[in-house]
């Protein structure tokens, strides 16, 4: 099965994505007339509560649900198969509340990682994007791809996909990179987009890759912003590095409660 590469306009919430599985897009760009602004929790927040906090936030500044077009989580540890499903359609099932996820349409870009360091207890909010009216003329295009790791989305086992399963030497780290860097270009061309017009580019793995980002990365990205490498695994046992990139209008942080 190939990555979806079909994109929809979803104009409730100001914004198109690229259709991806049923737990989240392969991505979003904000729509004409609008401008994507991201929130970063200062230490991470509790799925319901995170979730709580954005319905707030959102009708605070008088947009609606739909608004909401990316989610970054924090998980405590790497899921079995079966346990990120039951995760998923628990995530899912809140912005099927919403009226935002509908059917297998999910609209909204997500990354879930698993921090070597300071993990959450259970799965949290680390972070969240959403659009705003804004001029076009103000700043850049906005967007969020999804993270995305070395196996593709939509079949019955992420283990049965993964490029170079139990590798971790240099060269099975560089085939992982390698995919995954093909990937997010994928996404990118999705939206409309190139490397160039990113302004934050995320890694996530526990491996040494240090060897491999100028060439693998930074030099085939062509990345002005750099890199920056969070110490986190993927959400999925096995699975070994994983990417996301965005450009945002606008980035605040917050302390919560």
């Amino acid at each position: 099965m190939k990555t979806a590469t079909e994109v929809v306009d979803f104009p409730e919430g100001g914004y198109r994505y690229v259709k991806g599985v049923f737990q989240y897009s392969a991505g979003v760009a904000a729509q004409p007339g609008f401008a994507i602004e991201r929130v970063r929790f200062q230490k991470a927040v509790p799925l319901a509560d995170g979730f709580d906090a954005i319905a707030n936030h959102l009708a605070a500044i008088g947009r609606p649900l739909a608004a909401l077009c990316g989610c970054e989580l924090r998980s405590p540890a790497p899921f079995s198969e079966r346990g990120f499903h039951d995760f998923n359609r628990l995530y899912a099932g809140t912005l099927e509340s919403w009226g935002v996820v509908r059917g297998d349409r999910n609209p909204v870009a997500r990354t879930n990682v698993c921090p070597r360091l300071g993990a959450p207890a259970t799965p949290a909010f680390q972070a969240f994007s959403y659009t705003v009216p804004a001029d076009d003329d103000a700043g850049p295009p906005s967007f969020v791809v999804s993270g995305g790791g070395e196996a593709p989305d939509g079949h019955a086992s992420y283990r049965d996909v993964m490029v170079r399963l139990g590798d971790t030497s240099t060269e099975g780290m560089r085939a992982k990179l390698a995919y995954v860097m093909t990937e997010m270009e994928r996404r990118l061309a999705a939206l409309g987009f190139g490397w160039s017009d990113a302004s934050a580019v995320q890694a996530y793995t526990t491996h040494d890759i240090g060897a491999l980002v100028f060439d693998e990365i930074v030099q085939r990205g062509a990345l002005t912003t750099g890199l920056t490498w969070h110490l986190a695994r993927p959400p999925i046992v096995d699975m070994e590095y994983e990417m996301d990139l965005r450009c945002a209008r606008r980035e605040m942080a917050w302390a919560w409660p």
